[in-house]
């Protein structure tokens, strides 16, 4: 080893263990500046139960001991701490060969921790497409594995492990961990989001449902359903901890005002900037109460796009006016609430800058409204660089370093890591990226991990899975917040509720789309079931046997999922049951815009999610365990109001 070699080895572990000193004498005494105060509150590790109260406190970085530790890594360290990549595989050191051969393929390496070591990284994002969320022990000894790779390589920085873990419509990781409602629903909750008919919205529609009691407008930040919104993303982040994931890329921070976008929906909280903002406050006070970095996005806004950003370039067409009011409310209030990241969006947005480059790439967003105007000072993380959103306009070299010029930090899962990484060194030896500017974003990275503990606490414990992911307090509670996110959409016959003591016969049927985690499902056949657990006698149908099974049934419900415009076999079903001269319920498992896109039925639910802890939800809902108290955080054009909802007298 060279004397330059051996000294700077000497400078990092004399770096890291003042950093690990600091993260430890400062554990007991920080505060709380997520809490909902905003003042410094004193607390321990996440309550089982996830409720706001206890928590993970944040530590104070040490940020001389910081620019010691960073003052000892080489430029190609400081640059691969930027890149948070995918790896392929279950585990660090011996995945399966079709996993070790797409990782030499894409890498030039074998394993995950040997692709750690190569780029120096800061950071992996688990998918499960993927292979890396088999189960939550086998992904705490993967993150355990990687921590000790990235612990022996180079600098020896730990690595921020991350996934997108929103709940709802996107979950990487399922069963046995505690699966919550969306953000959809958790804005349906009590209230949230509802304001009065005719506020800030899409539309209000015309209110047509009949046959209930209306739940009620209220204010649109709910106390109620921000404290539950708040107390699912402690179980969530609890529960991410435990497996060694520090960085969630949730809250979505999108107010979806647009029924045709189809990458947000009910991955958004609602229609009302102000009750998204206020959930999406509550989710980061919640996420990061438990030690788990949360991530806005997608910055400066993705609810009004009609282009999926995976597949296309969205355009936002609002006005600069219109962005302050809708789009720019929740983010400021998740940099408020002391957000550790926010997560740009690949969309171009005239109104904030005409030059047509995505927001990812554009220093006038990203520098000048996310820095400048919103006071943001963390991690600046951009969308993943793979997507064709960010690759249409310039090559996969040169997305990178634009994206560190416009004021991005962390370069997210870019489609070819050695050529992003060469890219981004070249630019600094060409003189067009500075190693000052460089060091800013490593600095706010490793600050971010020194905040969430990562110096002193880098490794999972042994046991901490099962003491924490999945147990029955957890679970438990996702079924009491899940309770109040059925919305009663119509009900004109009070049909609803089913008395379960008639043992009515029930059949159901509809659309089964894939389980988001993969572990949960179908829809149909879990409603059934439970159903069946609550005193009905329920059957589960396909769609083609359903018409010729309706007669003698007391009710068919039918799960419907993003019914469009014009012609479509969920229509024909709804239209084709409803001669049979059978009561039909619509339950629309998604968007629930469905109902505007059916003939009226006897009953109508929206339950925003098609996961088993939604499911269970809307059974109790049909059977009267459970009184509806959901309402619309969207408005249904042509038919339900913002903030619409129906409950049994």
């Amino acid at each position: 080893m060279s004397y330059h070699a051996s000294r700077r080895s000497l400078l990092t572990a004399a770096a890291l263990a003042a950093v690990t000193a600091a993260g430890v004498a400062s554990y007991a005494a920080a505060g709380d500046p997520g809490g909902e105060g905003g003042g410094p509150r004193p607390g321990g590790g996440p309550a089982d139960d996830g409720r706001p109260g206890d928590r993970a406190p944040d530590r104070a970085p040490d940020r001389a001991a910081l620019l010691r530790l960073m003052a000892g890594m080489s430029l190609a360290e400081k640059v691969g701490q930027l890149f948070v990549s995918r790896a392929y595989g279950h585990s660090a050191t011996d995945p399966e060969p079709a996993d070790a051969e797409q990782n030499q393929k894409l890498f030039g390496v074998r394993t995950a921790a040997e692709l750690v070591s190569r780029y120096h990284l800061g950071g992996i994002i688990y998918f499960s497409w993927a292979h890396n969320t088999r189960d939550p022990q086998q992904i705490a000894e993967l993150s355990a594995a990687l921590q000790r790779a990235a612990a022996a390589a180079g600098s020896g920085v730990p690595l921020l492990l991350s996934t997108d873990q929103e709940h709802g419509a996107v979950a990487r990781i399922g069963k046995p961990a505690t699966l919550l409602p969306g953000a959809m629903a958790l804005g349906a909750r009590h209230g949230a989001g509802a304001a009065a008919a005719g506020g800030t919205g899409a539309g209000t529609g015309t209110g047509t449902g009949t046959g209930g009691t209306a739940a009620g407008s209220g204010p649109s930040s709910d106390p109620a359903a921000t404290a539950e919104a708040r107390r699912a993303a402690r179980i969530a982040g609890a529960e991410l901890a435990a497996m060694g994931i520090r960085q969630d890329y949730a809250p979505v921070a999108d107010v979806n005002v647009n029924p045709a976008n189809p990458v947000i929906g009910v991955r958004s909280f609602g229609s009302d900037p102000q009750a998204v903002a206020a959930l999406v406050a509550a989710q980061v006070r919640g996420y990061q109460g438990a030690g788990v970095a949360a991530t806005a996005k997608h910055f400066p806004g993705h609810g009004d796009t009609e282009t999926d950003s995976h597949v296309g370039l969205p355009v936002m067409r609002h006005s600069r006016a219109q962005w302050e009011e809708l789009d720019e409310p929740p983010f400021r209030a998740a940099v408020e609430a002391g957000v550790d990241a926010v997560m740009t969006a690949h969309i171009v947005f005239p109104a904030l800058d005409p030059s047509g480059d995505p927001a990812t790439l554009s220093r006038p967003i990203v520098t000048g409204i996310l820095r400048e105007r919103l006071g943001f000072r963390g991690v600046v993380v951009t969308d993943a660089l793979d997507m064709a959103g960010v690759r249409q306009k310039y090559g996969d070299d040169r997305v990178p370093v634009l994206a560190l010029k416009a004021g991005c930090d962390q370069l997210l899962n870019p489609p070819d890591l050695g050529l992003a990484h060469r890219s981004v060194l070249a630019a600094v030896e060409a003189g067009e990226l500075t190693q000052a500017r460089i060091e800013e974003s490593v600095l706010r990275i490793l600050e971010l991990k020194s905040r969430r503990g990562l110096f002193d606490a880098a490794h999972t414990a042994a046991g901490r899975t099962d003491a924490l992911v999945g147990i029955p307090a957890h679970l438990a509670a996702a079924d009491e917040i899940a309770a109040g996110t059925t919305t009663l959409l119509a009900n004109p016959v009070k049909l609803l509720p089913l008395d379960p003591a008639a043992a009515p016969r029930v059949l159901v049927t509809g659309t089964d789309p894939a389980s988001p985690s993969g572990t949960t499902g179908p829809p149909t056949a879990v409603l059934a079931r439970e159903l069946a657990a609550l005193g009905c006698r329920a059957t589960a149908v396909p769609p083609a046997r359903a018409v010729a099974a309706a007669p003698g049934n007391a009710a068919v419900l039918v799960c419907t999922y993003n019914v469009p415009e014009g012609d479509d076999p969920q229509r024909t079903l709804v239209t084709e049951l409803l001669a049979t001269g059978v009561p039909v319920v619509v339950v629309a498992i998604r968007n629930p815009y469905d109902p505007a896109r059916l003939p009226a039925c006897a009953a109508e639910l929206a339950t925003y999610t098609w996961t088993d802890v939604e499911m269970r939800a809307a059974a109790r809902v049909v059977t009267g365990a459970v009184r509806p108290t959901g309402r619309l955080p969207v408005p249904v054009p042509g038919r339900y109001p913002l903030g619409h909802g129906l409950s049994y007298d």
